[in-house]
């Protein structure tokens, strides 16, 4: 395990300069690399919390069923680490273009208004990234100055991944705003470059297998 860390580490070099970049490349992968690592680290901590909110809610069942017995700050935390679940996943949204969309009218408009507006709705969601990182501080300061009723926990601790997620949603929204995605570093996050598409561009895929299979057979029965 040791060794393969110190490998890895050795690698840094290697996986952020590739041959033929300039210097602002180089500069933008070291930036992405440090962006992908903090992310591929943010991702392992909301499996954790996934997993701690399932412990903490069975605990609860069990103890009320079983014991006749309520624990009584299980409900203040698990709400408390859905909450952090609900600000990580936005950014996991963005990332993937998971967002709920209505397509029907939009398909119809011509390319070049189609781009027009894929590329509003891109700057739209920096602002709205960078409305979420700068009052998601303001507000994580300002609850600091109350407790939680039952852990006696700051209460803002409640919304400290508010900027971290709009960080998060500002980065991959200015990776897709300016297709960057060439210098991103996704074998940290365990995926290659080609991998990671989105759940719009594999149902255009499927509509167009569909489509090719629907004309093959087609041609068969013609012939």
């Amino acid at each position: 395990m040791g060794k393969k860390i110190s490998e890895w580490f050795k690698s840094i070099p290697s996986q952020i300069a590739q041959p033929g970049m300039k210097w602002w490349q180089v500069v933008l992968s070291a930036f992405t690399f440090v962006m992908d690592c903090i992310y591929r680290v943010l991702m392992e901590f909301a499996k954790l919390v996934i997993l701690v909110i399932v412990v903490i809610v069975s605990c609860q069942v069990f103890s009320r069923l079983v014991l006749q017995s309520s624990i009584m700050w299980s409900e203040e935390v698990a709400l408390l680490l859905m909450a952090w679940t609900a600000f990580i996943s936005m950014a996991i949204g963005v990332e993937k273009d998971l967002h709920i969309a209505i397509t029907v009218f939009f398909n119809m408009f011509p390319k070049k208004l189609q781009t027009f507006f894929l590329k509003f709705n891109t700057v739209a969601t920096i602002f709205f990234g960078y409305i979420l990182c700068h009052y998601g501080i303001l507000l994580t300061k300002n609850a600091m100055r109350s407790t939680l009723p039952a852990t006696q926990w700051p209460a803002g601790i409640k919304y400290m991944l508010m900027p971290v997620a709009g960080i998060f949603i500002m980065y991959f929204a200015i990776i897709s705003l300016f297709n960057l995605r060439k210098y991103r570093h996704l074998s940290i996050e365990g995926e290659s470059q080609g991998d990671g598409k989105t759940d719009q561009q594999i149902l255009e895929e499927m509509q167009a297998a569909k489509k090719a299979e629907k004309k093959a057979l087609k041609e068969g029965g013609n012939n």
